[in-house]
């Protein structure tokens, strides 16, 4: 074969997804589309209140509606256990900071609008609603408070009294010391207060869930769309319903997106098991667009300042950083995490030598934050390339020019970060330049010369990223021979839409000959799958392929043992074509089916490769764009994207990824505004209010790869799931910064810059 010749199979093959069919010609099977016979219907009953003492009223009414089954209220809910914060973090004085209680339903006091009050099951949604009209719910107002820099403030209302203080925590990396001593040396230091704006998933299909209860085993099982049932089992069974976890059972269908907030354990999923043990009967709660933004965890919501410490040449001496990371009435599942991993990856790509950065959570009567997209790392490099961008400015150095100065080089690699990250490979230079190339930043100035004689703004803005992705650990995989000739894959990952089904089944095919139709990948049922760590932080692909490829071979193997026997050859003269084992250059062949049927026991391979370290997927994102003065309008003309994934596995699959997650970046950066008023009231609860870019909005997006094997994963991949969303904001940002400054002398604004915000900036600066 040609080395020019696509592959068909295996890893760098560009397949088209084979779940695609299914999901375009409306097929797919979604949570909310399984109705077992005699299921109810429930609905939560949620404060309209931020802060409120409240009693409820009425009960006995809502319980006496025709077709209602049930009410539950927190005092019905005996035996479950509040809703659990899995992150406990060690602070910088050495102690654990406190958590508070999240109760499934509250009895007493609300703390944030959408907080659930009651739970109503009946034979309808609409019965139900009609139910939870007749529950009085009286409030008593308590003082609000949402901004997190006020609520920090002395007289500020506290969301938990009874804890003195709105700061749930201070986390921390670096060394202090070492940090006053370069900022005390230094020829220059520059600094930034930015703010990275809160934002709601707004996945495709809102969450839902079906709960079962099987009186003559004593088993659940909850079917709902999740990012890996294992964990969730576990959650759910041991520290709410205080259960072993063989006892529940947990079944993802098909997932309309995720993006790290499906990953958690929400009230409705205990409160439908809970009701459906009682009742005998299934109970269903599907979840509107509504429920999705008051409920389901938001992200991001930072107030960070920060300084760079600077030689005379532009070398940067040190890095200086305070996060306020936003985290809601209640600690959310993984909340406090996810500011901590996000601060280790503070220095970027950066040979910075002295580094302190701490990060201060705080409560808000808001709904509570978690991982979404990139999970704090987008935050980080959000920040220290808006920052590398200010210090060009002040020492009167060119973008390109401070980064060169200061890249961690090609040859100090492996390099060990500040924060102990250990980057293994890379040329942070190399993909810069590359990237600087394509996008022709050497010919803007005649581009912006013609903006400009067209009354618009221009700017050109790039963002240099690294990011700490696919954690260390491994995924099991098994795949066992069927006996009809076809292959199964078991594995704990679970997809949500990135296309697992394929990546995997494209690497099996290739080990055993097979066309990939006569492959199954199953995924999302605690029950049929062994263990699994579930789908996040960019791990499937970089920890479930190296294992499905092991188990492959492993299976090869077996199945060439068993067939030597029966054609009385060497198992190393035996090769797998088209669903076949035969004898290399005869015609003497077994099939699959009749190896399977010969087999004394199933035939299978289990294996799971483990990495000690994380991946490190870094690259360029350059932006450019022209800014209308009149109305504030932004157009994004050019957008240009080279990484290092280390080892492409499909590079359909990966572009579709990685521009996916830059137009979630450019929404963030443009669009996406969570705003609460004064009261606590989500004044953007619908997508009435709350804008998402779209398709007309997002421009042509040039990607490509300068790819250098990862050491740490056992195939050299690097994760790329979260990576467009990290690259992405900076160099949007970046070159909104540069034409608004330039064209009206507005020296700074913050995400998300709408056009009524940049209009309004122009109109001050004037």
């Amino acid at each position: 074969m040609n080395d020019m010749t696509p592959k068909k199979f295996g890893i760098g093959a560009p397949i088209r997804r084979k779940e695609d069919a299914t999901l375009i010609t409306g097929q797919g099977r979604y949570t909310d589309d399984f109705a077992p016979e005699g299921v109810l219907q429930a609905f939560v009953l949620r404060s309209a209140m931020a802060h409120a003492t409240i009693q409820l009223d009425g009960l006995e009414a809502a319980r006496a509606v025709p077709g209602v089954a049930l009410v539950l209220t927190a005092e019905d809910l005996t035996g479950l256990k509040p809703m659990p914060t899995k992150a406990v973090m060690r602070q910088v004085d050495g102690t654990t900071h406190k958590v508070p209680e999240r109760p499934i339903l509250c009895s007493d006091t609300v703390r944030h609008v959408g907080d659930a009050i009651a739970f109503i099951v009946a034979d309808s949604v609409n019965i139900a609603k009609s139910a939870a009209e007749l529950i009085e719910v009286d409030y008593t107002p308590l003082d609000v408070v949402v901004d997190i820099e006020a609520a920090l403030q002395e007289d500020a209302p506290l969301v938990w009294p009874e804890f003195g203080t709105n700061r749930a925590f201070t986390l921390g990396h670096g060394d202090a010391a070492k940090t006053e001593t370069a900022f005390a040396s230094a020829a220059h230091v520059s600094q930034i207060k930015l703010i990275n704006n809160r934002l709601v998933a707004n996945y495709m299909e809102p969450r839902a869930c079906v709960a079962e209860f099987d009186p003559a085993s004593g088993r659940y099982t909850l079917t709902a769309g999740t990012q890996g049932g294992h964990g969730m089992r576990d959650i759910i069974a041991r520290d709410i319903l205080g259960i072993e976890p063989s006892q529940l059972r947990i079944v993802t269908p098909e997932v309309g997106g995720g993006f790290g907030t499906k990953m958690f354990v929400y009230r409705e999923y205990p409160l439908c098991l809970f009701a459906a043990e009682k009742l005998r009967r299934p109970v269903k709660w599907t979840g509107e667009r509504m429920d999705h933004f008051v409920t389901d965890a938001h992200g991001r919501d930072n107030v960070t300042t920060a300084e760079l410490a600077l030689d005379a040449n532009g070398k940067i001496l040190g890095l200086r950083i305070h996060v306020l990371a936003a985290m809601g009435a209640y600690l959310h599942q993984f909340g406090p995490f996810i500011p901590f991993v996000g601060t280790s990856m503070s220095t970027g790509l950066y040979d910075i030598p002295a580094l302190h950065v701490t990060a201060t959570g705080v409560y808000a009567h808001t709904v509570p934050t978690d991982a979404y997209r990139g999970a704090g790392r987008p935050e980080a490099a959000y920040l220290i390339e808006r920052l590398i961008e200010q210090a060009a400015l002040d020492l009167g150095l060119a973008s390109d020019e401070i980064r060169r100065r200061n890249f961690i080089p090609k040859e100090a690699l492996p390099y060990r970060t500040p924060t102990g990250r250990l980057y293994d490979t890379g040329d942070f230079t190399a993909h810069m330049d590359k990237a600087l190339q394509v996008a022709d930043w050497a010919g803007f100035a005649a581009r912006k010369a013609d903006s400009a004689a067209r009354g618009k703004f221009r700017g050109i803005g790039m963002c240099c990223y690294i990011e700490a992705c696919a954690f260390p650990g491994g995924e099991e995989a098994t795949v066992e021979l069927n006996g009809n000739g076809t292959v199964t894959l078991l594995i704990g990952t679970q997809t949500n839409g990135q296309g697992h089904a394929t990546s995997y089944a494209q690497v099996i095919a290739e080990e055993l000959g097979l066309d990939m139709d006569r492959i199954e990948v199953i995924q999302g049922d605690t029950d049929r799958v062994r263990k699994g760590g579930g789908t996040g932080g960019s791990r499937s692909i970089p920890l479930g392929l190296p294992s499905v490829l092991k188990a492959s071979k492993s299976l090869v193997q077996k199945i060439k043992d068993r067939a030597a026997e029966k054609l009385e050859a060497g198992p190393e003269d035996l090769e797998l074509v088209d669903g076949t084992v035969r004898v290399v250059g005869t015609d003497r062949m077994v099939t699959l089916a009749e190896i399977a049927a010969g087999a004394p026991e199933p035939l299978a391979g289990q294996e799971e490769v483990k990495q000690v370290e994380a991946t490190y997927p870094n690259g360029t994102h350059v932006c450019e764009l022209e800014v209308d003065p009149e109305t504030g309008d932004i157009a994004i003309t050019n957008y240009t994207i080279v990484d290092d994934f280390g080892v492409t596995v499909n590079p359909i699959l990966l572009a579709g990824q990685v521009i996916g997650g830059t137009a979630q970046a450019i929404s963030q950066a443009l669009c996406e505004e969570t705003v609460y008023d004064a009261d606590g009231q989500l004044l953007t609860a619908s997508l009435l209010d709350y804008r998402l870019i779209r398709a007309a909005d997002l421009p042509d997006i040039h990607f490509e790869t300068n790819n250098i094997p990862s050491t740490t994963n056992a195939l050299g991949i690097k994760g790329a799931g979260e990576a467009g969303t990290i690259g992405g904001c900076a160099s949007v940002m970046n070159a909104l910064q540069m034409a608004l400054r330039e064209g009206a002398g507005v020296q700074h604004i913050d995400m998300p810059a709408t056009p009524q915000k940049v209009w309004q900036a122009i109109q001050a600066a004037r």
